[in-house]
C-alpha cells in the first residue's frame, strides 16, 4: 500500500509540473503532438489489436458481461475513429487565452474574461481503451495534463496506446508526463487519485453505476460525472411514423452498452396502434424483450409487465421499457420523473411542441426528430469527449475542450485607483 501511495505522489508530482508546461505551450505545438499521436495510432494499429485481443480473451475467461467486452474491444475501424478523433481535435479552435465579454466600468477600467485550463485531470474508467485517446488528446489540447487510469480489464490496450500518445508528445517537444495512464492494477491506486489535493484539480470518472457512485462519494477533488444513461425517446401524436420507427429502432439497436442509448419509448395513444405492431416487429426480430405497461401490452401481447422499477433502469442490453402516454404533458412529467438528464428526444412535426419538449425536458441533452446515439462528443464536432456530464455545474452534456477549462477575470487599467 505504501509502494502505490509512493508511485501515484510521484504521478502526481509529474503532472503538476507538466500541466504548468502544458498551461504555457503555444496552439502549434499542442496540434503537433495531436498530429502526432494520431499517425502513431496508425502505424502501430496491429500492434494495438495484438494487445487489445490479450485483453479481451483475459475478459471472456472471466465471463465478462457482452456489453463490457463490447466496450473493452478494439477494431480496425475503433482505432481509425481514435486517430480520426485525435485530428479534429486538432482541427478544432484552441481555447486557452480566449477573452470575452470586455467591458468599459466607470471607473475607466476594462473588465472581462479570459479562458485558462484546469490543471490536473484525473480520469478514472472501465473497459472503453479508447478513452486513452480521446482523454489525452482533449485534456492536451486543453492545455491540462493528465493522469488516465484505466480498468485493469484494458490494461495492455491502455499502455500501448500510451506509447503512441507519448511518442507523439515527445516529438512536439512537449513533455511526456503531461499524460500518464497508471501502470498498476492495483485499485488502492483510484483511492490514492481522488483525494491527492495538491496535484489534482478535477475527477472524471466513466464507467458503472457503482464506480461512479463511490468516487463521487469518497473523492476530496472536485467530480465532474454522471450516473446513469436512462435515455428516452417520445413518439408524438403528430410525428411523421417511417421518420419516427426509424428514429426509436436506432436509438435503442444501434448499440445496446452504451450510455446514449434509448432505455424507454413513450409512445401518443392515438398513434401507439399504428406504429408499435411495426416498430416492436424489429425489436423482437433484433432479440429485444420488450416491457410494458398495460396500454402498451393491449397492443403486443408479446410484451412482458413492465414494473416501476422498469422505468428507473438503465438496461445496457436488448431491454426495452415501452409506454403508451396521453399526450405531451404526460410525456415530460415521466421523462423528468425517471429520466437520469442524459438524453431525451422527442418525434414530432409540431414545431410548438418540440420547441416545448426542448424547454421543459430537464436533460443535458434534448433533441428533436433524432436518435439519442447522437448525444456524444465526436457526432457533437468536439473531436472527442472526455464524457457526458449530467451535473449542473459548469460543464454539462458531452465534456469537450471548453467543459475542460474555466475563466478568470481580468482587469486592463491605465493608472487607476479606488476611490
Amino acid at each position: 500500500m505504501e509502494d502505490i501511495k509512493k508511485y501515484m505522489q510521484q504521478v502526481g508530482q509529474q503532472a503538476r509540473t507538466a500541466s504548468r508546461a502544458m498551461a504555457m505551450a503555444d496552439t502549434n505545438a499542442k496540434n503537433r503532438a495531436l498530429e502526432n499521436i494520431a499517425a502513431a495510432i496508425l502505424a502501430d494499429s496491429a500492434k494495438l489489436i495484438a494487445e487489445n485481443a490479450k485483453d479481451v480473451a483475459k475478459a471472456k475467461i472471466e465471463e465478462l458481461d457482452a456489453a463490457s467486452i463490447d466496450r473493452l474491444t478494439l477494431t480496425e475501424k475503433t482505432v481509425k475513429s481514435m486517430a480520426e478523433g485525435l485530428l479534429q481535435i486538432a482541427a478544432l479552435p484552441d481555447p486557452i487565452g480566449e477573452i470575452s465579454d470586455m467591458k468599459y466600468r466607470p471607473s475607466g477600467i476594462q473588465v472581462g474574461k479570459m479562458r485558462v485550463p484546469l490543471g490536473v485531470i484525473g480520469i478514472i474508467y472501465e473497459s472503453r481503451p479508447n478513452v486513452t485517446a480521446d482523454a489525452a488528446g482533449l485534456c492536451l489540447k486543453s492545455g491540462n495534463a493528465a493522469i488516465l487510469r484505466g480498468g485493469s480489464e484494458a490494461i495492455h490496450s491502455n499502455q500501448a496506446i500510451a506509447a503512441c500518445v507519448h511518442q507523439g508528445l515527445r516529438e512536439a517537444g512537449l513533455p511526456e508526463t503531461a499524460v500518464q495512464v497508471v501502470s498498476t492494477t492495483d485499485r488502492a491506486a483510484v483511492g490514492e487519485l481522488i483525494t491527492m489535493k495538491e496535484y489534482v484539480d478535477v475527477i472524471v470518472p466513466r464507467g458503472g453505476k457503482s464506480l461512479i457512485a463511490r468516487i463521487s462519494e469518497e473523492a476530496k477533488v472536485p467530480v465532474i460525472k454522471h450516473l446513469d444513461g436512462i435515455c428516452h425517446v417520445y413518439i408524438d401524436d403528430e410525428a411523421d411514423l417511417e421518420k419516427a420507427i426509424r428514429i426509436a429502432d436506432n436509438a435503442k439497436t444501434h448499440r445496446y452498452g452504451v450510455c446514449n442509448a434509448m432505455e424507454t419509448l413513450l409512445v401518443h395513444k392515438s398513434v401507439a396502434a399504428q406504429v408499435l405492431p411495426d416498430l416492436c416487429r424489429i425489436y423482437l426480430d433484433k432479440g429485444v424483450e420488450l416491457r410494458g405497461d398495460d396500454a402498451a401490452r393491449a397492443i403486443i401481447p408479446q410484451m412482458n409487465t413492465a414494473t416501476e422499477e422498469d422505468w428507473r433502469t438503465e438496461y445496457l442490453a436488448p431491454i426495452l421499457s415501452v409506454r403508451v402516454v396521453s399526450d405531451l404533458d404526460e410525456a415530460i412529467a415521466h421523462i423528468n420523473t425517471y429520466s437520469s438528464q442524459h438524453t431525451d428526444s422527442i418525434v414530432t412535426e409540431n414545431y410548438t411542441k418540440a420547441m416545448r419538449f426542448l424547454r421543459e425536458v430537464d436533460s443535458s441533452s434534448v433533441m428533436v426528430n433524432a436518435s439519442t446515439r447522437f448525444a456524444d462528443g465526436f457526432e457533437y464536432g468536439l473531436g472527442a469527449e472526455i464524457g457526458i456530464s449530467t451535473d449542473k455545474i459548469h460543464a454539462r452534456g458531452p465534456v469537450g475542450l471548453e467543459g475542460l477549462t474555466s475563466q478568470k477575470y481580468i482587469v486592463l487599467g491605465n493608472g487607476q485607483v479606488r476611490i
